[in-house]
């Protein structure tokens, strides 16, 4: 695929994201912000015996950090805490289809930063400083 269909893909997420709500009981929620680009997103997941059965996310940012929430919380449904805890930048990368460079990179990275803090959370374990440094 050309990144003209990447970058279109990116905008219907954002113009139209998915799972964009406040869930009523999560088992965690983490907020988290980009204070360069003014993105602010909350995140927050539903546990059952350590996967994450449904995810959502409030919040606004710009197109990036918006259309990667909505494509990274349809990506962790069902996955384990496990998997989450092990994504990184790569898996950001892969499911946007684009590099957004060095200058969008914190946008790229903050639904996933807050979703990886969630699982940690959840587990009561100490964020890992690869998750701290997204």
């Amino acid at each position: 695929m050309g990144l003209d269909i990447y970058a279109e893909e990116m905008i219907s997420h954002y113009e139209h994201p998915h799972n964009k709500r406040k869930m009523e009981k999560p088992s965690v929620e983490l907020h988290e912000n980009n204070p360069l680009c003014g993105d602010d997103i909350t995140v927050y997941c539903l546990v059952e015996g350590n996967v994450v059965r449904d995810v959502s996310f409030d919040g606004d940012g710009c197109a990036i950090s918006i259309g990667t929430a909505s494509m990274l919380t349809d990506f962790a449904k069902g996955k384990g805490l496990d998997e989450i805890e092990k994504m990184n930048f790569d898996t950001i990368k892969e499911l946007i289809g684009i590099d957004p460079g060095p200058a969008r990179i914190k946008c790229a990275t903050l639904a996933l930063k807050t979703l990886k803090g969630c699982a940690f959370l959840y587990q009561h374990k100490e964020i890992d400083k690869a998750t701290k440094e997204l």
